[in-house]
């Protein structure tokens, strides 16, 4: 079979092992001689996946006591509004900080709650860069920011200090590198970047801060049924839950996300060292806040892009159309793609650097 390489930007590529273990399981999951798909999500042997997917969460993390691990459906769109309903009242304010798409749609969604204070933001520059050094209020309910923004191609590397609860959307570079949990009150990240297939949200919790609004929650977007129930308040999405499963396993037979880090930053750096020598490319946002996860960069002449891409295909280089928000190219280099795809994407733009 012709190897393709993967960059796309979600659902993003996902470990071959993990894949084939599915794929197992739908023929025949834990011996029961029938498919996950059609199995009981009340069954033992599916609590069991439920159980040691959230065990290896904890472990991958070093999530400390007191805090809860959920997997829920609705990906983090609907975070958007779950967060200020489980913890924003209407007299109170939030503090945002928005720094791309996905930063602005959760500002909007919080606004329904609440008061929402953006602290600061990069949207006059097409969110190039990663805003630093502004004041969170300290009457702030709590500070929501987003680690890793897919469209525009910059990370956060370092988080505020502040006594303010911070609540972080993860989607897109959770388990890409170690994060120290106890610095955050709610972390949610939409699977299907690193951690699995689309269908499924990952939230890790800390339990005091909820149950402190007044108004009423509705039960399903009421983090605390969830945790109560495990995860399987309702039918869970059963089948994206097991694939995230094996996932996990994997990136803990690599090492732990200490192993991936150091994959993640070798990928990175090959990518935009090509991207900074090569006279044809230019990379598009802060050399400081360039992420790991999805690299975004652009032709110094737009009118070759058609070239470029039709090379890219020729090459089995799949995904790495920019996002129209800011055009050009974006590679997504999450966990499982191997440095050889990148290693593929370097030797194509040196040979459209010698045809060109």
């Amino acid at each position: 079979m012709t190897k393709v390489h993967n960059f796309s930007a979600g659902p993003g590529i996902l470990p071959q092992i993990a894949i084939e273990n599915s794929i197992k399981a739908i023929k025949n999951f834990a011996g029961m001689n029938l498919s996950i798909l059609e199995i009981s999500h009340r069954s033992k042997q599916y609590e069991a996946v439920v159980a040691e997917a959230t065990q290896i969460v904890k472990d991958l993390l070093n999530i400390p006591t007191g805090y809860s691990v959920l997997f829920l459906q609705g990906g983090a769109s609907t975070q958007f509004c779950m967060v200020p309903m489980n913890l924003l009242d209407e007299n109170e304010t939030a503090a945002y900080l928005k720094t791309g798409e996905w930063a602005m749609r959760a500002t909007k969604e919080a606004g329904l709650f609440g008061h929402v204070n953006v602290v600061a933001t990069s949207e006059n520059e097409n969110y190039n860069w990663i805003p630093k050094n502004y004041e969170i209020p300290s009457d702030a309910k709590y500070f929501h920011c987003t680690s890793n923004n897919t469209i525009f191609g910059t990370e956060m590397f370092s988080f505020p200090e502040t006594n303010v609860p911070i609540v972080c959307d993860m989607s897109s570079d959770i388990f890409s590198r170690p994060i120290d949990v106890s610095k955050f009150d709610l972390i949610y990240a939409g699977a299907q970047k690193n951690m699995g297939p689309a269908g499924v949200t990952l939230v890790i919790v800390k339990d005091a801060i909820l149950g402190k609004v007044t108004h009423k929650i509705p039960t399903m977007l009421d983090y605390r049924v969830h945790i109560k129930n495990g995860s399987m308040y309702n039918t869970p999405p059963v089948f994206a839950i097991y694939v995230c499963l094996e996932t996990l396993k994997w990136v803990k037979s690599l090492g732990g996300v200490e192993a991936m880090e150091k994959l993640n930053i070798a990928k990175a750096a090959l990518l935009y060292q090509e991207i900074d020598r090569n006279p044809l490319f230019k990379g598009t946002c802060a050399v400081e806040d360039r992420s790991r996860m999805n690299v975004c960069f652009v032709l110094e002449n737009p009118e070759k892009e058609t070239a470029f891409l039709t090379l890219a295909k020729e090459r089995n280089l799949e995904g790495i159309k920019g996002h129209r928000s800011v055009g050009g190219f974006r590679a997504s280099l999450y966990n499982a793609l191997p440095i050889e795809s990148v290693e593929a994407l370097v030797d194509a733009m040196q040979d459209f650097e010698k045809l060109n």
